[in-house]
């Protein structure tokens, strides 16, 4: 979800400084409300359960997208599948470019030897290149949001008018334990911030696990509103797109954040904003990273998922005050 997140404001600026091209984005039918609203952006959902599904799937997606008379393809994700694909059009004659994902530079980041502590491009850059290397210029220097969403009446049945409050959202997990705030921490967290009466908490999470702990965090109270499984995705989107600020760990909610223009602020744990995943257009300073005075082998993993002995409580090296005072700065 972050790796699609991260496209957006690329293909934003791509269509808004190049008034002649029209891009197709191709994913899975999930994602589609990242980029309505885009003008000349077209979407194309892949059905990886059937239609497009292994190897001769792939064969009639490209038999698919051959009939949009596409001109060029910006493989921006850089897997076997995406490979695929645009080498089917390379071979048609198409003009063709992929992301350098820079696996050699975030491996030199991240290993316990010999590490190389500096940051690497970002993936954003990245993206600015593939177009690049087709022939399209892309100017992210000022970049451009879409409007705050007016949100429905069915969307303020859940939060309720802003009126004069500030709108806090807080996603609390990730796909990998080692970017996760450890909850007894994040509960300080909520506490600290649901004590002032002008502050409104909104919890977002998926599946009856998160939602029963996001449910926990509450205490049910007033001011705090757990989002899970109470609005459709677009709706959570328009949701997030009115906060004053996010805080989320290193995951999809930083990206859906940014891409939004809301500010954000991200914890980390196992990974490291130098390693190119930092949220769009979010400064430095609003990412906060575990200690590594007391853990010098920090980062450890490029996406969380690699566990290393003696460092599974980093992120309680990330202080509740911490978080809290960067939070009221944002805010103020």
């Amino acid at each position: 979800m972050g790796d699609v997140a991260m496209t957006v404001p690329v293909i934003r600026a791509l269509v808004e400084q190049n008034s002649d091209v029209k891009i197709t984005v191709v994913s899975r039918p999930f994602f589609k409300p990242f980029f309505d609203g885009i003008s000349n952006v077209d979407f194309f959902a892949v059905d990886v359960k059937e239609r497009h599904k292994g190897f001769f799937g792939l064969l009639k997606l490209y038999s698919d997208l051959k009939k949009l008379n596409i001109d060029a393809v910006a493989d921006l994700h850089n897997v076997l599948r995406s490979q695929i694909i645009r080498t089917l059009f390379s071979l048609s004659g198409k003009k063709v470019a992929a992301t350098d994902k820079g696996r050699a530079e975030k491996r030199a980041l991240t290993r316990a030897e010999n590490k190389v502590f500096q940051p690497v491009k970002t993936m954003v850059e990245r993206h600015v290149e593939t177009f690049k290397k087709l022939g399209f210029s892309v100017d992210l220097s000022l970049p451009s949001f879409p409007e705050k969403a007016i949100l429905s009446e069915e969307i303020l049945s859940v939060s309720g008018k802003k009126d004069n409050f500030k709108w806090i959202g807080i996603a609390p997990f990730a796909q990998y334990e080692s970017k996760v705030y450890p909850l007894d921490l994040m509960q300080k967290v909520v506490d600290n911030l649901a004590l002032k009466s002008n502050t409104k908490i909104f919890l977002f999470g998926g599946g009856k696990e998160e939602t029963e702990k996001l449910n926990a965090l509450s205490k049910q109270r007033e001011n705090i509103v757990v989002v899970a499984g109470k609005l459709k995705f677009n709706q959570e989107l328009q949701l997030i797109s009115n906060l004053d600020v996010m805080l989320s760990m290193d995951s999809g909610n930083a990206h859906i954040a940014a891409m939004l223009g809301t500010k954000v602020i991200t914890l980390w744990g196992a990974t490291h904003p130098f390693a190119g995943f930092a949220p769009f257009n979010q400064p430095l300073e609003n990412c906060l990273t575990a200690d590594r005075n007391q853990y010098p082998l920090l980062p450890t993993s490029v996406y969380g998922n690699k566990k290393v002995e003696g460092y599974e409580d980093v992120m309680r090296s990330i202080s509740v005050e911490s978080i809290v005072e960067k939070i009221n700065t944002v805010l103020k």
